[in-house]
């Protein structure tokens, strides 16, 4: 039996599957076994897998269900005592599963160890730097706040404590890592191991990019998790939503401009600022209000010159300075 079952979800993923896989079988640890769910691809996915020779590799062939579905799925056909998750577009750098399992065997108490996520291009050069959180032991207040682990392809879970709280909720069509890693923190403690060793894929076509999708399954995740807290974190709720708002006011102004997003912009960060006035006084508005209003009023094609030729302008990657973490 292997100690770590790797489980990649993949649909339609011809572009990039072969290079993940090909970041796993690099791992320095090499106790692992690969499940593989093709989740109805109709291009030339499966044929790639089966190209690639590796006793490690197990390919399940499935109906379209979604993510959530296919990593349960993925679970379900899982023999080893620990759970990694691996969105097909995204890579891992070689120490990734030995560094966590190491976490883990050194910190007996804790059933999930994360590691820093880096963002890259389609291409797969360096893109943007993650948050770098080292938040140890009980997390669940400060995951209430904010999804700092950043990536569903990040963890290494106790597969026990994984089907303990019932794997993904298959409702969600997003944020479906948020809400697992909400449950698994109630009940168990977090390490942090402290480099990056995650390259999430930024794509603008990918599902993370449906920011309308984004905003409707968080707030299901928050409302969800409040209904289940306890009293004493109830008034945190708002440094959620203000939070969640703050995100999604970035995804939407990310990417080529146009005025639809600007719009939606524009409403994301009035509800961000509902539900945390101060920052209003904070000197990032301004930016924000003037990158919302310049891709709201312009055309796309001049926005996007702007953008380019001003990037220290329109850049509120600082926003999420004031993604409050600490109660």
């Amino acid at each position: 039996m292997p100690s770590i079952s790797v489980i990649i979800p993949v649909y339609n993923g011809e572009k990039t599957i072969r290079e993940t896989i090909q970041s796993v079988l690099n791992q320095t640890f090499s106790d692992f076994e690969l499940i593989v769910i093709d989740d109805g691809s109709t291009d030339s996915t499966s044929e790639i897998i089966a190209g690639i020779k590796d006793a490690r590799i197990k390919l399940f062939p499935y109906p379209n269900g979604g993510q959530p579905a296919s990593r349960n799925r993925g679970l379900s056909h899982a023999s080893g005592e620990y759970i990694s998750f691996l969105d097909a577009d995204d890579l891992w750098t070689p120490d990734k599963l030995e560094a966590q399992y190491k976490a883990l065997q050194d910190n007996p108490n804790a059933a999930v160890a994360y590691s820093w996520t880096d963002s890259i291009d389609t291409s797969g050069k360096f893109f943007r730097r993650g948050g770098y959180r080292t938040e140890n032991g009980d997390v669940y207040t400060k995951l209430l706040l904010n999804d700092f682990i950043e990536s569903g392809s990040n963890p290494l879970i106790l597969k026990q404590a994984l089907i303990e709280v019932g794997g993904c909720d298959e409702s969600l069509t997003n944020a479906h890592d948020w809400d697992m890693w909400l449950r698994l923190s109630v009940r168990y403690h977090f390490v942090v191991v402290p480099k990056v060793q995650i390259l999430y894929r930024v794509s603008y076509n990918s599902m993370s990019f449906n920011v309308l999708g984004q905003e409707r399954s968080s707030l299901q995740v928050i409302e969800k998790a409040y209904a289940q807290a306890p009293e004493s974190v109830q008034q945190l709720k708002r440094i959620s939503l203000a939070n969640r708002y703050k995100y999604l006011t970035f995804k939407a102004l990310d990417g080529y401009p146009t005025q639809e997003k600007g719009l939606m912009a524009l409403r994301l960060f009035w509800n961000a600022v509902k539900n945390d006035p101060v920052m209003l006084r904070r000197r990032i508005s301004l930016k924000v209000a003037f990158k919302i209003a310049t891709v709201s009023l312009l055309p796309s094609a001049i926005t996007y010159e702007l953008q380019t030729k001003m990037k220290r302008h329109f850049d509120i990657f600082t926003l999420f300075r004031y993604i409050q973490i600490d109660p």
